[in-house]
């Protein structure tokens, strides 16, 4: 397996966590698991296998241009063929600024970007597969976005704000702190809620929780501490709270993760 993370170019760092490049290496196909990371991303399949994600009790095929929502359940995929990945990932508030709709009605669903984005996604998507350079593919990528960007500038002010509640939030969540805030922008806390909610797909309290039980699943990767030092560390009650919400994530308990995780569901869930 190739994995490689590349930084966007200056411009695009406040609005684009990272792009990252992923291959399989072999055909074999596999069954894995996704799990809530607290941003979306986009991803352009360019290899010559196929990704499918599970809804309900079926396996669909995703679409060559993957926009993922939120996901705030583990959710099962399956990888068939030999994959080239080419993502980009958005920070937990900075989808938002792509976008015309809420981009909460994109919630556990990975649908076809280009029906979101429009044509010209999709002749991008022609044009990278032409393209050998990953440089230079992610320089087309980058020039899309900049273009795209420059459409939305009325809705800044209002997500840059949600961003700086987001960096608050990451820290600590409480039903007072979200008072505080609120009070200290004049706003309603239920106001303050919908506008989270609208501008990263998930209100505040689930925001926490999945930022939460993202540093716990570092923390359980790296196998170096004990799993009542992790329960600290990430900010749970106890054990077992910890246990109990590692489960709801991701299916397992932190000790059978450790013993299966795979390389895939650290790529496609890193917070």
């Amino acid at each position: 397996m190739v994995f490689k993370e590349i930084l966007p170019g200056q411009k695009l760092q406040p609005y684009i966590k990272c792009f990252y490049l992923y291959e399989s290496d072999s055909d074999r196909s596999y069954d894995d698991i996704v799990f809530p990371s607290g941003t979306m991303e986009v991803i352009f399949n360019l290899g010559t296998g196929n990704w499918k994600s599970k809804k309900g009790d079926l396996f669909y095929t995703t679409p060559p241009v993957e926009l993922w929502g939120q996901i705030t359940r583990p959710l099962a995929i399956q990888s068939v063929g030999r994959n080239i990945m080419l993502g980009f990932r958005f920070y937990p508030h900075s989808a938002a600024y792509f976008f015309d709709e809420s981009v909460s009605e994109f919630n556990n669903e990975i649908v076809d970007a280009t029906h979101v984005f429009g044509p010209k996604l999709k002749t991008l998507y022609l044009k990278l597969l032409e393209t050998a350079d990953l440089n230079t593919k992610v320089a087309m990528i980058e020039d899309y976005l900049w273009s795209r960007l420059s459409v939305s500038e009325k809705k800044h002010s209002k997500i840059k704000f949600i961003g700086d509640i987001v960096s608050n939030l990451k820290k600590n969540y409480s039903g007072d702190n979200i008072l505080s805030i609120s009070n200290r922008h004049n706003i309603s806390a239920r106001y303050l809620n919908t506008l989270f909610s609208q501008y990263t797909g998930l209100p505040p309290k689930l925001f926490y929780k999945i930022n939460r039980f993202q540093h716990s699943l570092s923390l359980v990767s790296s196998n170096e501490e004990k799993l009542t030092n992790v329960a600290y560390s990430a900010g749970y009650f106890d054990q077992a709270h910890f246990i109990k919400e590692f489960k709801l994530f991701t299916g397992f308990t932190p000790n059978s993760f450790a013993a299966q995780a795979s390389p895939i569901n650290q790529v496609l869930a890193g917070g």
